[in-house]
C-alpha cells in the first residue's frame, strides 16, 4: 500500500451493512474517527443485535438508513459511489439457524447475492469485505486450523455463512468485484447482544456475571477458544478493506491464544468480582452442534496486512464489563431473565 491502511479511509464513501449491531458500530467508530464518510444500513431486525444506542456520541457524524439488504432495489442505490463496503448484515445464531433454516438461508445466502448483483451492475469497482465465521470449520481434525483445514460444517448456521463466503470469492474471480472474508472467531466487547444468550456465548456470561448470577458450564470447561476483543476485529476489517493483496482470499482472525472455558469464566469473576460458574450437563440440541476445542491460525492474515491482536484478554473483560455497567439498560430490557448457556 502506498498510504498506511489508516490515512488510506480519509474522505472515503464507505457503507457498512449490519452498522448499528455490534462489530458495525464498533468499526463505524473507528472510520469516522479516521475521516470517513460513513453509511450504516441495519434493518433493526428485534433480537438480531442492531441498537441505535450504539451509534450514541456520533450520530451526527454519519449516515444512517433502516433497511433491508434482501431488497434489490434498495441495495441497487445504496451501493453507488461507495469505495468500500464492509458487509456485516447476517444472522449468527446457531440455535436459530437450527429452529428456522429457510430465514437463515434468506439472510445469510439471499442477501449476499443481493449486495453483490448491487455491486456487480452499480459499482463493480467497490471493494468488499466479509464477515466470515470459524463456523464453516466445523469440528477440527488438528489445531490450531488453517485456511486450508475442510470446510464441513456442523449446523445449518455455518452452512449458509460458508455459501455466502464463497459468493464473494466468486464475485472476485469471476466478476471482478474485488472481495474478500474474514473468518472471524469469539469476537467480544462493547456494544454486543446481551438481552439472549443465542448470540455469543462470552457476551452472555458477561451479562451473567455483572448481575451476580450463576454462569453455566457444559461439560467440565476444558474446551479452548480463541478470543477476538471488537476493537481488534474492527481494525483487521480496516485492513483488509484497504489492501488489494487480500483480494480473492479467505483470512482467520483469531485471538493471541487460547483458553479453556474454565480459564475465560474464572477470570471474567475476578475481574467483575461477581458471579460465579456452574458446571452442568450438556443439551441435547446443543451438544449435537458443538464443535469441542477450537482456535485459529492467523498467520496468513498477519503476514499479508501486518495484522495482531493487540489487547488481551485480561484488558478486554475489564473495558467491556466496564462498558455494561454503564449502560446496562440500553441492552437489557427489564423484563428479560437470564437462562443457562455454554458454547
Amino acid at each position: 500500500m502506498t498510504v498506511s491502511y489508516r490515512e488510506f479511509y480519509r474522505s472515503r464513501k464507505v457503507m457498512i451493512t449490519g452498522g448499528l449491531g455490534f462489530i458495525g458500530s464498533n468499526l463505524a467508530r473507528q472510520l469516522v474517527d479516521l475521516g470517513a464518510r460513513v453509511l450504516l444500513v441495519d434493518s433493526l431486525i428485534p433480537d438480531y443485535g442492531g441498537n441505535l444506542f450504539n451509534i450514541d456520541g456520533m450520530a451526527d457524524r454519519l449516515q444512517v438508513n433502516i433497511a433491508d439488504v434482501r431488497q434489490q432495489s434498495t441495495m441497487n442505490y445504496l451501493v453507488r459511489d461507495r469505495d468500500v463496503i464492509f458487509n456485516l448484515a447476517g444472522q449468527v445464531s446457531h440455535i436459530d439457524s437450527m429452529r428456522d433454516p429457510y430465514s437463515d438461508l434468506e439472510i445469510n445466502c439471499r442477501s449476499q447475492l443481493t449486495v453483490l448483483e448491487a455491486c456487480r451492475t452499480y459499482n463493480p469497482g467497490v471493494k468488499v469485505v466479509f464477515a466470515g465465521t470459524r463456523q464453516v470449520y466445523g469440528r477440527p481434525d488438528s489445531l490450531p486450523v488453517r485456511e486450508s483445514h475442510l470446510v464441513r460444517p456442523t449446523d445449518v448456521n455455518g452452512i449458509n455463512k460458508a455459501a455466502g463466503e464463497y459468493y464473494h470469492l466468486v464475485y472476485n474471480n469471476v466478476f471482478g468485484v474485488r472481495a474478500c472474508s474474514l473468518r472471524l472467531t469469539n469476537v467480544y466487547g462493547p456494544r454486543q447482544l446481551i438481552r439472549h444468550n443465542r448470540q455469543g456465548f462470552i457476551g452472555w456470561f458477561i451479562r451473567v456475571a455483572i448481575e451476580n448470577g450463576v454462569i453455566h458450564i457444559y461439560g467440565d470447561g476444558s474446551q479452548l477458544r480463541d478470543f477476538v476483543y471488537v476493537d481488534d476485529a474492527a481494525d483487521a476489517f480496516l485492513r483488509a478493506g484497504a489492501d488489494d493483496a487480500c483480494n480473492g482470499e479467505a483470512f482467520n482472525v483469531g485471538g493471541e491464544a487460547p483458553h479453556s472455558l474454565r480459564e475465560v469464566t474464572d477470570l471474567l469473576v475476578d475481574v467483575a468480582q461477581s458471579g460465579r460458574v456452574q458446571y452442568v450437563e450438556w443439551p441435547a440440541e446443543k451438544k449435537a452442534i458443538d464443535i469441542g476445542s477450537f482456535y485459529a491460525d492467523s498467520s496468513k492474515f498477519a503476514g499479508t496486512t501486518g495484522w495482531a491482536p493487540s489487547i488481551s484478554l485480561r484488558d478486554g473483560l475489564h473495558r467491556t464489563v466496564a462498558f455494561y455497567r454503564q449502560h446496562y439498560r440500553q441492552y437489557v430490557d427489564a423484563t428479560d431473565t437470564p437462562e443457562p448457556s455454554s458454547p
